[in-house]
């Protein structure tokens, strides 16, 4: 079939890409032992890192919720692409051509999947827009940058573009390069009347919203003329692209110092994460016309390594009645981060750029140094609400702050706030400790509680990973001809000296090269999926022992589908060793331990003939048994003395 990708170009892609960088880009990795990496699973919430990458073997596996693949079904998932636009993508992120079969050269223009279609004319719109603000027309945008303290070098260093007034000048651009008026609506970046379509941006500050792959999928725009019937800020509505329930503005350039810092810093506009970054608060996003949500969430946990260790998360809001409702929003999402939580409020009001041009990068530093913990903030924000001057108010306000110190999660701080409530309410403080107590028994039984449900098919919940030397492998039911697969007790030695040969012989198969080959496939596995698996190796063959990412691909198109997922757990779970050497002496050890269990099954089965034998008429028999039986035992002092 014309268009197919060559199986070797498929293959050379696989080889060639650094899954870690790849993944690097949208989960925060720490090392996790000599060649692993661990971070909180992209794919479901999570509150403990069980996320492992394994580059040497080039496959990632989550022993939480069972994800795994490797990179091409990463980016597939990640970016919801079919596998041909993952590979294409992946080939022109390291430079390499692909072929394609009956001698084709890739996709024509029908063919190129409608994501990349819209990502390109992203990046064209995104190069106009900035060629724009250079020209005369853009004197008001220019002079609305410079009046906020940027120069032509910060509008340069996040993008900042110019849409010009005519109703037509981005729509003759992007069909000169190509594209159809079908394709264009769906981009988002055109509106459609009477006539057809034309631009949606007319005489605006343009700013490209990027995803945290650093891809431009939709955009903001400031109005600059009295004349413009439109909102003061317009952005791109909801497309396949760009949904602004996920989509954090400034997460391109942030991302990695929210990962080195522990910091997330939430701010309300796009000149307020330009003034926080120019400023040095490099961590600033900001939403893109929607509140700090659960999505939202689940982009800065991964980033942040939200795992309990640390890290804080500081919302900076204005100091108007629409700020402090934000504040009391984002207060509510506030149990589903582990790090703690900050609100940053200037007294006088000002925003982060605001504050910037009247006094100075240093005075947003000074914000972000001032941060109270949002619960704090909260409580007061509740108390603002009620005459504290009549017994009536201040019984209102116990009734509606006493859920609020409820819900702080840690239980040294908790105390101490219901005392300082008592303070500003000028109660005893008993009185208020007993509402914040039973505000909290009303919070645990009315509902579930804040650990997370079991997952679909009986997986851990979140942030309860199955402990990496567990079985992973899910028993169930035989279905036609597929077989079932009892899970292996982790507690039988036996299936735990299997389970450690497999791991070494997937992750460091050059350990198996030479004689050791043929002792290794010639073993016996007692455990039936461990039995499978050394199966799976067997078709495999020795061609690839010196190839780690294409030997586990080999053994997983051979292996039955039901144990696809062990293979993935058995090929990046951590070695037990922190250097080189150490990997190759316990790879070893293991492997030594494997075959002298072998050999002693083998006894055992040469004992038991020996004694069926009868001495009379099979001494002949006899003898060659205790020959095999010396010769065996020879093997194993052979094999304990080898160093």
């Amino acid at each position: 079939m014309a268009g197919l990708i060559k199986r070797e170009d498929i293959d050379e892609v696989r080889q060639r890409t650094d899954i870690k960088e790849v993944i690097d880009g949208y989960v925060t990795l720490k090392g996790a032992g000599l060649g692993s990496f661990k971070g909180l699973c992209p794919f479901h919430d999570e509150r403990s890192p069980s996320f492992t990458v394994r580059p040497q073997v080039g496959r990632y596996h989550c022993f939480g919720c069972g994800e795994d693949g490797d990179v091409i079904s990463f980016v597939q998932k990640l970016d919801h692409t079919t596998f041909h636009e993952a590979v294409e993508k992946l080939a022109a992120r390291i430079g390499y051509e692909l072929r394609y079969e009956d001698g084709g050269s890739g996709p024509n223009r029908e063919e190129i999947g409608r994501r990349q279609r819209l990502l390109d004319a992203h990046k064209i719109a995104d190069e106009f827009f900035r060629a724009q603000l250079l020209t005369p027309g853009a004197t008001e945008g220019r002079n609305f940058l410079y009046g906020r303290g940027f120069d032509r070098v910060a509008s340069e260093l996040f993008g900042v573009g110019y849409a010009p007034q005519g109703w037509d000048s981005l729509l003759k651009h992007l069909r000169g390069r190509g594209y159809t008026d079908a394709e264009l609506k769906l981009t988002g970046m055109f509106s459609e009347g009477g006539r057809g379509i034309y631009d949606r941006f007319r005489g605006r500050l343009i700013w490209p919203i990027r995803d945290i792959a650093g891809d431009t999928i939709g955009f903001g725009a400031r109005k600059l003329y009295e004349d413009d019937q439109g909102p003061k800020y317009l952005n791109t509505p909801e497309t396949a692209l760009y949904k602004k329930s996920q989509v954090l503005y400034g997460i391109d350039l942030a991302k990695r110092n929210i990962a080195k810092e522990r910091q997330l810093v939430v701010v309300e506009g796009y000149t307020d994460v330009m003034a926080c970054h120019l400023a040095g608060v490099t961590t600033a996003v900001a939403t893109c016309g929607t509140a700090f949500g659960t999505e939202h969430i689940k982009v800065a946990r991964r980033l942040l390594s939200d795992d309990g260790s640390g890290g804080e998360v500081i919302f900076t809001f204005d100091g108007d009645a629409a700020g402090q409702k934000a504040a009391l929003r984002a207060f509510e999402e506030d149990q589903r981060f582990v790090a703690q939580t900050y609100v940053a409020v200037e007294p006088g009001g000002a925003d982060p750029c605001e504050l910037r041009q009247a006094k100075g990068d240093s005075a947003v530093r000074d914000l972000i140094g001032t941060r109270r913990p949002l619960f704090e903030f909260a409580i007061r924000a509740t108390l603002r609400r009620h005459n504290l001057d009549t017994v009536e108010g201040r019984i209102a306000a116990l009734r509606e702050s006493a859920p609020v110190v409820a819900q702080i999660r840690d239980a040294g701080i908790r105390p101490g706030y219901a005392r300082e409530l008592a303070g500003w309410l000028g109660m005893p403080v008993e009185e208020v400790s007993r509402a914040v107590g039973a505000a909290m028994k009303r919070g645990s039984t009315g509902g579930p509680t804040a650990s997370a449900p079991s997952r679909p098919g009986g997986r851990p919940a979140a942030g309860d990973a199955a402990h990496p030397g567990g079985p992973g492998v899910a028993a169930g039911p035989a279905s036609g001809a597929v077989p079932s697969y009892q899970r292996p007790d982790p507690r039988d030695p036996v299936a735990s000296m299997e389970r450690q040969a497999l791991e070494v012989a997937l992750q460091e198969p050059a350990l198996l090269a030479g004689g050791i080959w043929e002792r290794f496939s010639g073993a016996r596995f007692v455990t039936p999926a461990f039995q499978a698996v050394h199966d799976a190796m067997r078709a495999s063959g020795p061609g690839l022992l010196g190839e780690p990412a294409r030997w586990v691909g080999q053994v997983m198109e051979e292996i039955p589908e039901p144990l696809r997922p062990l293979v993935s757990e058995l090929s990046v779970v951590p070695l037990p060793a922190s250097t080189a050497e150490g990997v190759q002496k316990y790879g070893k050890g293991i492997l030594k331990a494997l075959f002298e269990l072998q050999i002693t099954r083998v006894k055992a089965d040469k004992m038991g003939q020996l004694q069926r034998l009868d001495p009379g008429s099979e001494q002949e028999l006899i003898q060659q048994v205790q020959r095999e039986l010396m010769m065996l035992e020879m093997e194993r002092r052979a094999l304990r003395s080898d160093a």
